[in-house]
């Protein structure tokens, strides 16, 4: 049976699909030997498949929850030495890399995984994957805030799907509120951007939550595999089951 090389080195742990297409496009995608920059060439399991030089060997896959603490990057390296979440893995040697990111200032609930096709389809806004974060921000959130977050507001000339919105406190003292915040989109500084739109600047953020996964049990910099029934629920969310 063939498939499309971008699934396949999706599968091989190298990379998320996207990520694949764009190895492709950019020259750095062989296959028996010749270059490939075309979208869409299908592969079978007697073909030899090489990017940027390495024959892809199909590793077990791996699927980790952690909770990343404030001051470390979301990515599989840094080019200016800071900390990654890689860095904090112990003990795994498969090839893994974050599902989505979050921002170097915000901690809280993280996935990684070398399942390409998994963190495809939990990244892909059709499956409406909900996140839940807990934002320390300026000044009062009042009803007429939490109302529009519901309804959606306009960041970067869009305006945003529906949220679910609740205040948890308010600081007289220091006039800061808490507040949690459910989306399922994942726009670039989305919810810093949703709640400065309001006058409400983030000073503090942590995702809490990722659909039924939670941080419970860990503390910041911790991480564990993802039990057997997690992986099974988060297949069948996004359809591969």
């Amino acid at each position: 049976m063939s498939e499309r090389v971008q699934k396949v080195i999706a599968q091989a742990g190298i990379a998320s699909r996207r990520k694949a297409e764009t190895l492709i496009t950019e020259g750095k995608v062989e296959i028996n030997g010749e270059v490939v920059t075309q979208l869409g060439v299908k592969v079978n399991k007697n073909d030899e498949v090489r990017v940027n030089g390495i024959p892809l060997t199909k590793e077990p896959l791996v699927y980790i929850i952690m909770y990343k603490p404030r001051g470390v990057i979301t990515s599989v390296s840094d080019d200016k030495h800071r900390k990654t979440v890689i860095d904090l893995l112990d003990n795994v040697q498969e090839r893994v890399y974050p599902i989505g990111r979050l921002d170097y200032d915000t901690s809280g609930l993280l996935l990684l995984t070398n399942d390409g096709e998994l963190d495809n389809r939990l990244t892909h806004p059709k499956y409406e994957v909900e996140k839940t974060y807990i934002a320390k921000v300026k000044g009062e959130i009042k009803n007429d805030d939490l109302k529009q977050l519901r309804n959606g507001v306009v960041i970067d000339k869009k305006k945003t799907a529906p949220a679910k919105a609740k205040l948890i406190r308010f600081n007289r003292d220091s006039k800061t509120s808490i507040v949690s915040l459910t989306i399922h989109e994942g726009r670039n500084h989305q919810v810093k951007k949703m709640l400065a739109s309001l006058d409400h600047p983030v000073m503090k953020l942590s995702r809490e939550s990722y659909s039924f996964l939670n941080l419970k049990g860990l503390n910041p910099g911790d991480s564990r595999s993802l039990k057997p029934h997690e992986i099974e629920e988060l297949k069948k969310m996004v359809k591969l089951k």
